[in-house]
């Protein structure tokens, strides 16, 4: 029981004065009930509530759908509430998670009885702070006043926007990408020290998602990288299923403190039971990538699921399960706590055995399980074969509390009416979803939140300085032939710097040439020439990219740095792939700066576990940067910070220790992390790339030297 009356904001019903106290009237009947009863226990209140709700209101909130802005709609008539709300209506999906109809906001909320929501746009604090405001505003209007709760992929790391993966970039103080988190985390503990870095990003960013109302993070990912082609990697922590563990705990502890509370933001942990262990990298989001594959005797307990123990026993608020198949065929028997593990060959959404018998009974995971977007409609693998609401009473009865991006609230109701889901059922979901709800006081005090103070709260300097801070530290330097690093103003003196950035699409080298160059000039310390062939001192920053996360290559996704190269797709035609264009450029740039004594610092940025052989021979300084801010690498390239960071995952030696036979095995099996494959390997072959100076590119590596 609290007793401390909390500041109370009503904008369409009424406060009541009760013993004293005051509360409010939601339902509008005059009288105090125990839902509105701030004084009682968030699980009381809901069960109240629950009480309360007719079937309509039930089903809406086992739904959670993508939301997109007022600012966002171009036609300024189909928006209400001063532009604030989105009211157009979709007549298909827009994207692949969602293919039902879209309707306008409010409607959704006051007809459809939604009240979770996914934002992907990327507005200003005060602006998300509005909106919150205003789709809370008309859920109170409602018959039973209950409010909106709106969740998002994570807005602090830098990186590419890439839809329903890095949906928001830069708004937020913007810190490296996770693998950069982890490279500058590990690198401390390498040197005496802990974790304590990711505490301190956890720490900020909950105070900039609190100040705008986002008050439900889907992250981070606790799946371990085991499958070095699998595209998700750069989301990851990296392999290590230890160190993995340890961020995640410390991750949600941050966000949601000991219990959840008022100032809580609630995390979904993902992918329940791991993601890495890919059928040779093809992604779930597509039907090639829809096998989680588990070729090695006890990987899944030892490797993956270690995380998943750690985030429930830390009490994260909900787990999301992956979109994938445990295959059966491609699989040896998995135990968990010395049992067999039965593999079902359906979605983890919808797999009773993953998540009632082990996430609930063996984990003892108490809060509710959130699926991944699209379920139901695209991705339903193990299950094409039902209509849809026999998918949603797969998944619900499965142990699914949330069906993610879809506002089918048609066929979750018919699988109901055909008795396929009980009411008790939906009871026991919308009970753990209320209860989030009750404890992050969005009935109470934290409804409605200052549009100025989130965008003071969000420019905060020191936000920015302790995340540029982590910037620096996780710049990985990888080679330092003869000690070419750092360069100081004596190493320098009288010399030509060309600066020259690359990139997967020519369309893109523009920004990130522009950035180099923006990020040179600010330090000040270089004299730029833009003709190579005048310059004494090269560095190249490199971004290559492979692949795309909603469709299939033809072939096997490329690791290697390469342009135009010749590869044959899995039905044996003949195609051409590209992750780094202007190769040759690069190596003409390369070859004649040290043709004539020059050096050649080389950055690159990794998403991926990159196979290096065409580009490491170039370099006499190789650096790892992970979504690293151009500055801060040139800081520890000029010995401003001393390098501390370390490779997050190991880097494979090259395509022979990935090879792939006719038959879809891996000479490397899929489950294992990078550190572990050797076991696996025949003798004389080892995975870790060597480069020219005897350097192995395995977990933990990283060269240094003083600042």
């Amino acid at each position: 029981m609290r007793e401390n009356q909390p500041q109370l904001e009503v904008r369409k019903k009424k406060l009541i004065e009760v013993d004293g106290y005051t509360f409010k009237d939601l339902n509008g009947n005059g009288k105090l009930d125990p839902y509105e009863d701030w004084r009682l226990s968030p699980e009381e209140r809901a069960r109240n509530l629950v009480s309360l709700m007719n079937i309509d209101e039930k089903i809406g909130m086992m739904l959670i759908n993508s939301r997109r802005m007022g600012l966002y709609q171009e036609d300024k008539s189909k928006t209400s509430h001063d532009g604030i709300l989105d009211e157009a209506i979709v007549e298909k999906g827009e994207s692949i998670f969602a293919t039902s109809k879209v309707y306008g906001t409010t409607h959704t909320i006051e007809e459809r009885h939604l009240r979770h929501f996914i934002l992907r746009d990327n507005f200003s604090p005060s602006e998300t702070a509005e909106w919150i405001n205003t789709m809370n505003e008309v859920a109170e209007g409602t018959r039973l006043g209950i409010p909106v709760l709106v969740a998002s992929n994570s807005r602090n790391e830098n990186g590419e926007s890439i839809f329903g993966m890095n949906d928001a970039i830069g708004i937020f103080s913007t810190w490296p990408g996770t693998l950069g988190l982890a490279a500058a985390a590990m690198g401390e503990i390498r040197n005496g020290g802990d974790a304590s870095l990711i505490n301190e990003f956890a720490r900020i960013a909950k105070k900039e998602w609190n100040a705008t109302g986002l008050r439900k993070g889907y992250m981070y990912m606790a799946d371990v990288v085991t499958d070095p082609r699998w595209q998700r990697t750069y989301g990851t922590f990296g392999e290590d299923p230890e160190f993995v563990s340890d961020v995640i705990g410390r991750i949600i502890d941050e966000f949601q403190g000991e219990a959840l509370d008022q100032s809580s933001i609630a995390m979904t942990t993902k992918h329940f039971p791991g993601g890495g262990a890919r059928e040779n990298g093809f992604d779930p989001h597509y039907k090639e990538g829809k096998w989680n594959i588990y070729p090695t005797p006890g990987s899944l307990e030892k490797y993956h699921l270690p995380p998943f123990q750690v985030a429930v026993q830390h009490g994260t608020s909900s787990i999301m399960p992956y979109y994938s198949i445990p295959s059966i065929k491609n699989s040896v028997v998995q135990e968990f706590e010395g049992e067999e593990i039965p593999f079902e060959e359906v979605g983890f959404a919808f797999n009773y055995y993953f998540l009632k018998h082990i996430l609930r009974d063996k984990l003892g995971f108490e809060g509710y399980i959130n699926s991944d977007s699209g379920i139901v409609n695209n991705m339903s693998w193990g299950v094409e074969d039902k209509s849809i609401a026999e998918r949603f009473a797969k998944a619900v009865n499965a142990g699914t509390d949330i069906v993610a991006d879809t506002n089918d609230i048609e066929n979750l109701k018919k699988a109901y009416e055909n008795g396929w889901i009980s009411e008790r059922r939906f009871d026991e979901a919308n009970v753990k979803l209320l209860t989030e709800m009750f404890a992050l006081g969005l009935f109470d005090d934290r409804t409605y939140n200052s549009p100025e103070k989130a965008d003071e709260v969000v420019s905060t300097k020191e936000h920015w300085d302790k995340a540029y801070e982590a910037h620096k530290k996780s710049v990985t330097i990888l080679k330092n032939t003869n000690n070419t690093l750092p360069l100081t103003s004596e190493s320098l003196a009288g010399k030509k710097v060309y600066v020259q950035a690359y990139h997967k699409d020519k369309k893109s080298v523009g920004i990130y040439q522009k950035e180099a160059l923006e990020a040179v000039g600010e330090l000040d310390a270089f004299t730029i020439t833009d003709n190579y062939e005048e310059a004494e001192i090269a560095i190249l920053f490199l971004q290559p990219k492979s692949g795309a996360y909603f469709d299939a290559t033809p072939g096997l996704l490329e690791l290697e740095l390469t342009e135009d190269k010749e590869l044959q797709a899995l039905d044996g035609r003949v195609y051409n792939e590209t992750t780094l264009s202007d190769i040759a450029h690069l190596k003409l740039v390369a070859e004649d700066v040290k043709g004539r004594g020059g050096k050649v610092i080389i950055s690159l940025n990794i998403i991926l576990p990159w196979i290096l052989g065409n580009v490491e021979p170039l370099a006499d300084a190789l650096v790892a940067g992970y979504d690293t801010f151009y500055k801060a690498q040139i800081e520890v390239m000029m010995g401003n910070h001393k390098p501390s960071g370390v490779l997050p995952l190991t880097l494979p030696a090259s395509e022979k220790v990935i090879a792939v036979d006719e038959d879809g095995n891996c000479i490397t099996p899929n489950d294992v992390p990078g550190y572990d494959k050797d076991k696996y390997l025949p003798e004389g072959m080892s995975y870790a790339y060597r480069d020219s100076d005897g350097n192995i590119y395995r977990l933990g590596h990283g060269l240094t030297y003083e600042a």
